[in-house]
């Protein structure tokens, strides 16, 4: 079946429009006919393509998001466990479903479906959609027969993973956004107030403190240079952007990541949490231990990390632990590796890597609340020295010039 927009005017002669679905043209007009419409054009929609958008669309406006994914799974767990079959289940959420890009894909996913395709296969079709995660524990899902309750994992987990992103997100947003406007403020004063008080120093004919010496050459280089103050910039973020994609570049870049004061323990972890949580899902929901680990470790967003999960995975493959080369790796902390050693040993280690992200998820709330809580007072203390610098720095010579006056 396929997924049709049309337009047409009602039995009291109102023009309306919106999407239906049917196999051809023809049954979708006398689908819409016996709606009481008249349709006055239908087109079948574009299909989506490999970069989640719809060809023709907008690329902002038909971007599938994550939080749209998860609230999905949910919903067609929920079907699935109540036992409707998984085309009907695709049928009911094709219908409900009100974001257009999701609701396409699904009608999509739904025709192959009825076509004899396994769901995790017709989900692969949707790269940008749905991820290595997504797909894999779908196609255990239905070799294991717990189709169900392998789509509420995820869906927790997608959830676990937009609520990790926003707190990230949500941290820095503030502190990002006071700095940017600081630094604009600073560069509007030094580029228009400061040259008009220039012109009243000059006029005093007489020598300037230190301090206003300093300020009116930092405007005379934004007023002269400023074109080159913004080139700078705009050069330096994409050669940086550029560097930290080498391979090189990424191995220095994230070693900083992880040694930087307060940004690093944050960093390590949201890798940590971000290892344990999508390991622990994964394998209780029957993805073999070696494809959840090459899975993890392409999501912990740090190369240093994602190398000592790399040599663990060997290990397994020559029947060692886990726990040893992540040790050796120097990049987990000792009561993690202690976690999932005692997992190994009891057969536990999902649960326990659920323990592991669940703590873990507690203390980046922690580490990011502390960090925004000292980012703020920085912020201030830095926008009250430059600006009493500016102050004395301006004051001072117009107190004097008030003393000769008298």
């Amino acid at each position: 079946m396929a997924l049709y927009n049309y337009k047409a005017i009602t039995v009291d002669g109102k023009n309306t429009k919106g999407q239906v679905d049917s196999d051809s043209v023809k049954n979708a007009r006398m689908k819409l006919k016996k709606q009481g419409l008249m349709v006055t054009e239908i087109v079948e929609r574009n299909a989506i393509n490999k970069a989640g958008t719809q060809s023709g669309g907008s690329l902002f406006g038909n971007r599938v998001k994550q939080d749209d994914i998860a609230v999905m799974t949910r919903q067609l767990a929920s079907l699935i466990k109540a036992n409707i079959p998984l085309v009907d289940a695709l049928n009911a959420l094709v219908e409900q479903i009100e974001v257009v890009a999701i609701r396409t894909i699904l009608a999509q996913v739904r025709e192959s479906v009825n076509e004899g395709i396994s769901l995790a296969k017709a989900l692969a079709q949707h790269p940008k959609a749905f991820d290595n995660i997504y797909i894999n524990m779908v196609e255990a899902g239905e070799s294991s027969g717990t189709l169900g309750l392998v789509l509420l994992r995820l869906a927790d987990l997608k959830e676990a993973q937009t609520r990790l992103k926003r707190k990230v997100v949500g941290g820095m947003t503030y502190p990002a956004i006071m700095f940017f406007v600081a630094m604009a403020v600073l560069f509007g004063i030094f580029t228009f107030v400061i040259p008009q008080l220039q012109k009243i120093f000059v006029s005093m004919n007489k020598a300037l403190p230190f301090t206003t010496e300093i300020l009116i050459w930092i405007s005379t280089q934004c007023v002269a240079w400023w074109w080159a103050i913004i080139l700078f910039w705009v050069v330096a973020i994409y050669g940086f952007t550029r560097y930290i994609n080498t391979p090189n570049g990424r191995l220095k870049w994230d070693r900083f990541a992880l040694s930087a004061p307060v940004f690093g323990k944050i960093t390590l972890m949201i890798g940590i949490n971000r290892f344990a949580a999508t390991m622990s899902t994964l394998l209780s929901s029957g993805v073999p231990i070696l494809t959840s680990m090459s899975i993890a470790k392409n999501l912990v967003g740090n190369v240093h990390i994602a190398k000592a999960i790399e040599d663990a995975r060997g290990n397994i493959t020559e029947g060692q632990s886990i726990a040893d080369p992540l040790k050796r790796s120097g990049e987990f902390p000792p009561l993690v590796i202690h976690m999932i050693s005692i997992g190994e040993k009891t057969g536990e280690l999902p649960a326990m890597l659920k323990n592991v992200a669940d703590s873990y998820d507690e203390q980046v709330t922690a580490a990011i609340d502390g960090m925004t809580a000292l980012l703020e007072p920085a912020m201030i203390i830095f926008m009250g020295g430059t600006v009493g610098f500016i102050v004395i720095s301006v004051i001072m010579p117009l107190m004097e010039m008030s003393n000769l006056s008298r």
